[in-house]
């Protein structure tokens, strides 16, 4: 363990604000600590990707058994007698956004203690309501539970985003969504008003930068170099054609939101 992930781990315990934190990592110490304190009712939800993942290193790392619920799990315990598969004797329930979103009636039910959202800026939407069906789902069914989101990417192309990862965690922390907007407007932001958003976020809250840390974790030094590249006819060729069926209407393989252009430009 490093200092900054005992500090951060620290931090989602002393935080002033019991409903939960936002960290970017070091979720894992503090699942160790609910555990050996037996409150394991401990839900962790993250990307479908991720799940196994997330199963492995809780095992490896941390000795920490866990419990993988999608649909066929859910069945299976269904059949086994399970009125409530979310609720696992001495394990980590893991689960994707979609699924949690989906049984989210059944996941308020088994009442967690605690709740890990991994790459939580997927519900950054938040702020939008019943609107945001997946986000107003999942956070709805743990507004009780105490909850660490972690995400390196916060803020993207608004300050509602932040907005609503907090209003995820405690709805009360910035008021309504119009007196945010009117306080925090990136057209109007003063040194004030983003000194006063700081000071908001710090008990909620908690990075730590790359400069923080360099006095004992040694990075790899990347030099870039920049080389000019020149494609025979033939890669111009297949580059054509795959950006032509990259954008083609009727393609099902790919979503709407990637058919962009730039993506293809040299």
């Amino acid at each position: 363990m490093n200092p900054h992930q005992v500090e951060a781990a620290l931090f989602a315990f002393k935080s002033p604000i019991s409903s939960g934190v936002i960290l970017a990592d070091e979720a894992g110490l503090v699942l160790t600590q609910y555990w050996s304190e037996r409150k394991r009712k401990i839900i962790v939800i993250a990307p479908s990707s991720l799940r196994k993942q997330w199963s492995m290193e809780l095992k490896e790392k941390f000795f920490l058994d866990s419990f993988i619920l999608d649909g066929k799990s859910y069945k299976e315990e269904v059949a086994k007698g399970n009125k409530n598969p979310f609720e696992q004797k001495d394990k980590i329930v893991i689960t994707s956004y979609q699924f949690a979103s989906r049984h989210n009636e059944a996941m308020f039910l088994a009442d967690f203690q605690l709740a890990v959202i991994d790459e939580a800026h997927k519900l950054r939407n938040y702020h939008k309501g019943e609107k945001a069906k997946m986000s107003f789902a999942i956070a709805n069914a743990l507004r009780d539970t105490k909850k660490i989101l972690l995400t390196a990417t916060p803020l993207q192309n608004s300050l509602l985003d932040i907005f609503g990862l907090v209003s995820v965690i405690d709805d009360f922390v910035f008021g309504n969504k119009k007196s945010f907007m009117k306080q925090f407007s990136s057209t109007t932001l003063t040194t004030s008003d983003i000194h006063d958003l700081k000071e908001r976020l710090k008990p909620i809250v908690k990075r730590t930068l790359r400069k923080d840390v360099i006095e004992y974790i040694n990075y790899t030094k990347r030099i870039s170099i920049v080389e000019e590249f020149t494609p025979s006819k033939e890669e111009v060729a297949l580059y054509d054609l795959i950006s032509d069926f990259m954008l083609n209407e009727d393609l099902y393989s790919i979503p709407n939101s990637t058919k962009k252009p730039y993506y293809f430009s040299s």
